[in-house]
């Protein structure tokens, strides 16, 4: 099994000010643009996982990122590191999608507590990738879980995530 992936982010925003005879006008542009080849190293993947979930009010899930995610051919990843990570809370959400904080084996080398967490709003969008050889270390039974949680209760969240890495 092969995998590789293009990741991009592009942005070309327009800040500007009315003056007495004119504008002034600042239009930033920023690109910044992953390759990742099949493989182990620096740029390189092994595995993707895809998936659209939803948690219910006031809930939580763990991911076990080293066995216990299908990937969507139907093969099982053990990942060891991982290259990118994305998540992209639903715009219909009431409440935030909540990443990390798993106190028992949470993803250490991503977060730098494994208390501390990202909350990604309604709508919203939290992307990392990390193309050098080291990743972010994924060992398991110690340092595997990504949990994802509902920050409140009513209702439910859905969210799309995408991991990238070697296995």
């Amino acid at each position: 099994m092969a995998a590789t992936a293009n990741l991009k982010l592009t942005l070309a925003g327009e800040l500007s000010n009315a003056l007495d005879l004119g504008a002034a006008i600042y239009s930033p542009k920023y690109n910044a643009s992953y390759g990742l080849a099949d493989g182990t190293g620096a740029n390189q993947i092994k595995q993707i996982f895809s998936d659209t979930r939803t948690i219910a009010a006031s809930g939580a899930e763990d991911l076990d990122l080293a066995g216990g995610l299908t990937n969507a051919l139907g093969t099982a990843i053990a990942f060891t590191k991982i290259k990118a990570l994305i998540v992209k809370a639903s715009a219909a959400n009431v409440n935030d999608v909540v990443i990390g904080g798993d106190g028992a084996a949470a993803l250490a080398s991503l977060f730098g507590d494994v208390t501390d967490t990202i909350r990604v709003k309604p709508g919203g969008l939290f992307c990392v990738v990390a193309p050098d050889n080291a990743g972010y270390a994924v060992t398991a039974t110690t340092a595997d879980i990504l949990q994802v949680a509902n920050s409140g209760s009513g209702t439910g969240v859905t969210y799309d995530i995408l991991i990238l890495g070697t296995a």
